[in-house]
């Protein structure tokens, strides 16, 4: 699909994917973000967008999808930040500060891996992205991913073992 024809198809859709988005999102600004990147994603599927029947409704499901996965990250990023009750009525103010200290600390342990291990186990274990997905932003392939997360888990093990003084079995 060359760029007129792209145009001519696609930007028409930008309100209604926008509706959907901010339906979704409830925050205009996180709504357009979306809808840029659904653009950004369907300019690289140009070549491909032929194949489907509608390519109305794929865009739509790829807004959705994008709009899901932000909704992941900003429950998982406000359920982090100590805002909001995470935690069972039953849990006492003991286990809730050891709970608070743990997390803490892999933060600080995974803030110290080196940039490209620190990035995957980010990716595929927070924003719980797909080892493909991961491979393609970081330039890699899918193995090589596998193993940097296989290795960035095993150095935040390690370390949370040594720095929490358990020995733990390796």
């Amino acid at each position: 699909m060359k760029a007129e024809e792209f145009k001519a198809k696609l930007l028409p859709l930008r309100e209604k994917l926008f509706r959907i988005a901010y339906k979704m999102l409830e925050k205009e600004h996180d709504a357009e973000d979306a809808v840029q990147e659904a653009y950004l994603k369907l300019w690289q599927l140009r070549e491909t967008l032929d194949k489907y029947d509608s390519v109305e409704a794929f865009s739509t499901v790829i807004t959705k999808n994008i709009c899901i996965d932000r909704l992941r990250v900003r429950y998982r990023e406000e359920s982090m930040s100590g805002d909001y009750p995470t935690y069972a009525a039953a849990d006492n103010p003991h286990s809730l500060l050891e709970r608070s200290d743990t997390h803490r600390l892999i933060q600080q342990i995974i803030e110290q891996l080196p940039p490209l291990q620190r990035m995957i186990i980010q990716m595929k274990d927070i924003e719980e992205q797909e080892v493909e997905e991961i491979a393609t932003i970081t330039g890699t392939n899918a193995e090589a991913v596998r193993m940097n997360l296989s290795r960035a888990r095993k150095k935040v093990r390690e370390q949370f073992m040594k720095l929490n003084g358990t020995g733990g079995i390796r």
